[in-house]
């Protein structure tokens, strides 16, 4: 009953192009960093994260040390990890709850559509950053209402597309047969409707992905969001700020990580998105000979 969706012509044509191979590529390296240098880097350096390496922005080794002796490659290497982890948790609370909301709001229609949206807008009000910080400073720099913090305003702008997305297919041919079939409305979002708008979730999950990896580091940097002593790019860039021109390594490090994520993430979003105009386009083209034949 379900028309075919064209999620796997979707990712191979993203895949296809240079850029989507470049970017991943790019985040391939990023997350494999963040990944497998917590343990690799005490190993490489024989320093952990918070142990004595020397006097404080001292050259020497890798990369010198902290304003506190600490090993920077050994911060660096282990800095990642949390910062992806509350980047994709945040993403991806964003990206159900918006879908949700967008589904629920663009089949149903009417009241119930013009409330749901006018919550989203008053949401979009604020910008993301000052709801951020307003909410850590009310409770406090935890990690939990990192993600909720960023989730949350994410999910007005992933129900937008989800909502235009719905509008566009809840009066097709295979959606009017779900309920001629009395199917409840959740398993026709969830079986029907889901499956078919999945090219527009996929850019915004590859865009939101991108925006939430500069919330988390940015509110690491105004120390509202991981605390020290734990390694993190976006702390590591406050800490070591002070001898940028002494030792600069402890902030070229982390800000050359991040901006090649998120370049990395936005090549293959920028894929995502041409592949699926292409798609689209296609299907219109041949929908519009099926219609002259």
């Amino acid at each position: 009953m379900t028309a075919t969706t064209t999620q796997p012509t979707l990712l191979r044509r993203a895949l296809a192009l240079p850029q989507a191979k470049i970017g991943l590529a790019l985040t391939t390296v990023v997350v494999g960093v963040a990944v497998l240098g917590p343990w690799v880097g005490p190993w490489l350096t024989g320093h952990d994260t918070t142990g004595f390496a020397g006097k404080p922005f001292q050259s020497g080794g890798i990369a010198g040390t902290d304003g506190l002796g600490r090993d920077v490659f050994t911060r660096f290497l282990s800095g990642g990890l949390t910062l992806l982890i509350y980047a994709v948790l945040a993403t991806a609370l964003g990206l159900v709850l918006g879908a949700a909301l967008g589904m629920f709001a663009g089949y149903s229609g009417g009241r119930l559509d013009s409330l749901i949206m006018r919550g989203s807008d008053v949401l979009l009000s604020f910008p993301q950053l000052v709801f951020a910080l307003l909410a850590i400073a009310m409770i406090g720099p935890e990690g939990w209402l990192l993600v909720l913090v960023i989730g949350i305003t994410h999910a007005p702008r992933v129900a937008r597309v989800a909502r235009q997305s719905t509008v566009a297919v809840k009066d097709a041919d295979f959606i009017r047969a779900a309920r001629m079939y009395a199917m409840p409305r959740r398993r026709i979002l969830l079986r029907e409707v889901l499956p078919n708008i999945t090219g527009p979730l996929m850019v915004e999950l590859g865009l939101r992905l991108t925006y939430s990896i500069g919330y988390v580091a940015s509110l690491s940097f105004l120390g509202l969001g991981i605390q020290p002593p734990t390694a993190d790019w976006g702390l590591m860039i406050n800490e070591n700020r002070i001898a940028l021109v002494v030792e600069p390594w402890g902030v070229v490090l982390p800000v050359l990580a991040i901006a090649v994520l998120t370049v990395g993430t936005n090549l293959i979003t920028d894929s995502l998105a041409s592949a699926a105009a292409r798609t689209s386009n296609a299907g219109t083209s041949h929908s519009a000979k099926e219609a002259s034949a």
